[in-house]
């Protein structure tokens, strides 16, 4: 898999160089990369395809807890079984802990590893711009978390249980 992303970004340096554009549309990207022999993809299954719709609507379904009135999320993914076996749902009312965990653990993993990623992208951004004032973002969101919270109920106390 490695080798097949190191030569689909050398493709996208050379659409940039042939184009003269610094802004990427994908979609012409893989066109140019087709018209130059890469060998397009099976298409995706109706079942496939099927399934991604449900679990977009799955993950933005929302109940109203019937204590606080706060909206939160009826359907969590999980990890099925060993690697490569893909995602599991199940509905946070019916949830097992040691799912939920599993679940909780997983997206806090996402949140932690995209906030790692935008430090060193900024890091580098801003070594290589050092003429411009440098791009600062705090990395603990606590505050933020606390603002949305009370921005949702009028209150600032943004603990979750």
């Amino acid at each position: 898999m490695a080798n097949k992303q190191k030569e689909m970004q050398y493709l996208i340096r050379e659409w940039k160089q042939e184009t003269g554009n610094i802004e990427i549309d994908m979609h012409q990207v893989a066109e140019f990369a087709a018209r130059r022999g890469w060998p397009l993809p099976a298409p995706v299954s109706a079942i496939e395809r099927l399934a991604k719709e449900f679990s977009q609507a799955a993950r933005e379904e929302t109940r109203q807890d019937s204590q606080t009135g706060r909206p939160y999320r009826v359907y969590h993914a999980y990890p099925a079984g060993g690697s490569g076996q893909g995602m599991l749902w199940i509905d946070i009312d019916e949830a097992p802990r040691q799912i939920m965990v599993k679940s909780a653990v997983m997206r806090r993993e996402q949140v932690v590893g995209d906030m790692v990623q935008l430090y060193l992208d900024l890091d580098h951004y801003n070594r290589k711009n050092p003429n411009q004032e440098a791009i600062k973002l705090p990395t603990d969101l606590t505050e933020d978390v606390k603002e949305r919270l009370a921005a949702s109920d009028g209150t600032a106390d943004g603990e979750a249980a």
